[in-house]
């Protein structure tokens, strides 16, 4: 009899203590897809855990990936040895100048050194866009880059969708459509 009544108030205790922890972390403002929740005036926006870091660009200047929260953004991963990359270029400098002051580019290079891909930027006229060196490759690891090129499509709610493979202009002019609504 002892044992059953202290099995129950065992089991009533840990229903108890679950739901006082589930309950708290449901108002944290932290969702279950590792984002957290920023409230503004009139707003509720979602800060993607993916965008939670810090990084150097090519020409050694801090960039905080939560510059890019609440706005639409496209994040293109390339190495400057890539053929592929090479070839995406020109679109991507395309895409960049037609969607100036619309939607945020950032160029996400890495496996090589930061002078390869300061050459890459300028051969391939690709200035307007904000280039992180990602030498260690912290940025890429962060979104599931594990080849390139691939892109990461950031909606201005806080959706990252990523995209681990070469796209066609066509694609990629679809996708920047969907962005800017």
């Amino acid at each position: 009899m002892i044992r059953i009544r202290s099995t129950s108030a065992l089991v009533v205790g840990v229903c108890a203590l679950t739901l006082v922890t589930a309950g708290c972390a449901g108002r944290t403002g932290t969702p279950q897809n590792g984002s957290t929740t920023v409230t503004g005036r009139d707003t509720v926006a979602a800060m993607p855990e993916q965008l939670r870091f810090t990084a150097k660009t090519i020409d050694g200047k801090d960039f905080s990936g939560e510059s890019l929260a609440h706005r639409p953004a496209v994040l293109w991963f390339w190495a400057p040895w890539c053929p592929t990359c090479r070839a995406e270029a020109p679109t991507m400098h395309d895409v960049v100048k037609a969607n100036a002051g619309k939607i945020t580019f950032v160029g996400v290079a890495a496996l090589d050194k930061v002078p390869a891909m300061q050459d890459f930027v300028r051969e391939h006229d690709l200035g307007e866009m904000t280039t992180i060196a990602d030498t260690d490759e912290a940025v890429w690891n962060r979104f599931g880059v594990k080849a390139q090129p691939a892109y990461a499509f950031v909606s201005a709610d806080g959706h990252v969708d990523v995209v681990p493979t070469r796209m066609s202009a066509a694609e990629l002019s679809s996708r920047i459509s969907a962005l800017r609504g």
